[in-house]
């Protein structure tokens, strides 16, 4: 008898470019683990449940991004290997910091004669310096690489291609599950081919719950990994109890829960045996520090804890 996530694959495509992406994780993994990096999984922002195969209209959540996007800068500097698994259009590392016209509002055009040429503001230098850098640095010792989603369908597919270019690592390997993957989907065998037409009235859609990935990720695809988690709530009475509900149900590592309201200077590690807060205070948000930057610190240092315990000789 097949289980809910194998028959989740069994009844939907792969998306288009899959095996491209799969050949670059297994080329990205496969350096990386010759050059015995440590690796992390950084899953970032929301996953779109289409309504139509040729699809025009979707249901979306609200994340953005932020706390994947800012958290795989961190894992850089902490000298990890980063897969960088995101939403399409969502933030990415390095160009989150200028949204919108913030970047153009930095440069300045010279026209000579024939010749036309780019320069970055005398006053905006300080700004841009530090995180082109860093992003230049990222690409040139190829610690970086992109992947993109759009569907809970193709994340599906490409968090299981990532996880078995990652098994290798063992312990070596975080998988830092960011994203706010859709809770329910419509099925493709119920889902309409081409555009819902509003003239037919309102229609009746039917959804299904996803498949929870962890199950089946925590005890057979990266069994070794140090996998943590995110819980995301609007009640503060529900966060430790589902967190922990989590743990004890699919055995990995770490939750890292927020409340929607608070969720960008508040952040609570919940492990099997205990829970404590890293929280953000006024002033240091207005010196510019993210919450992010403590979380990964966090995690890092925890990480380097369940490797060194793989390392211990056994008692006799």
């Amino acid at each position: 008898m097949t289980s809910h996530w194998e028959d989740f694959y069994a009844t939907h495509l792969p998306p288009n470019c899959f095996e491209d992406n799969r050949s670059l994780l297994k080329e990205f993994c496969e350096r990386h683990y010759k050059l015995k990096s440590h690796i992390v999984l950084v899953t970032s922002g929301g996953t779109t449940v289409p309504l139509e195969h040729n699809t025009v209209r979707f249901v979306d959540n609200f994340s953005a991004g932020n706390r994947g996007s800012a958290s795989a800068e961190y894992f850089l500097e902490h000298g990890y290997a980063v897969i960088f698994m995101h939403r399409t259009k969502s933030l990415e590392p390095f160009s989150r910091h200028f949204t919108g016209q913030q970047l153009l509002d930095m440069l300045e055009l010279h026209e000579e004669g024939m010749s036309t040429t780019i320069t970055v503001k005398p006053d905006s230098v300080d700004v841009l310096a530090p995180v082109l850098d860093k992003y230049k640095n990222a690409q040139e010792t190829h610690r970086m690489l992109y992947i993109t989603f759009t569907s809970v369908v193709d994340y599906m597919w490409l968090l299981r291609a990532a996880c078995e270019s990652l098994a290798p690592f063992e312990r070596n390997a975080v998988l830092f599950l960011a994203a706010a993957v859709s809770d329910f989907y419509v099925p493709q065998d119920e889902m309409p081919t081409h555009k819902i037409q509003s003239g037919h009235g309102a229609p009746t859609i039917s959804l299904q719950l996803v498949p929870k990935m962890l199950a089946p990720l925590v005890s057979l695809w990266v069994p070794h990994a140090y996998v943590v988690s995110f819980k995301l709530e609007t009640d503060e009475a529900l966060l430790i109890a589902k967190s922990r509900e989590s743990l004890n149900k699919y055995k990995h590592k770490l939750v890292i829960a927020n409340i929607l309201q608070t969720r960008k200077n508040r952040v609570v590690f919940v492990t099997p045996s205990s829970n404590y807060e890293i929280v953000l205070t006024k002033d240091q948000a207005l010196s510019g520090l993210e919450i992010e930057e403590p979380i990964v610190a966090d995690v890092v240092r925890r990480h380097q804890d369940y490797i060194r315990e793989s390392e211990q000789p056994a008692h006799q």
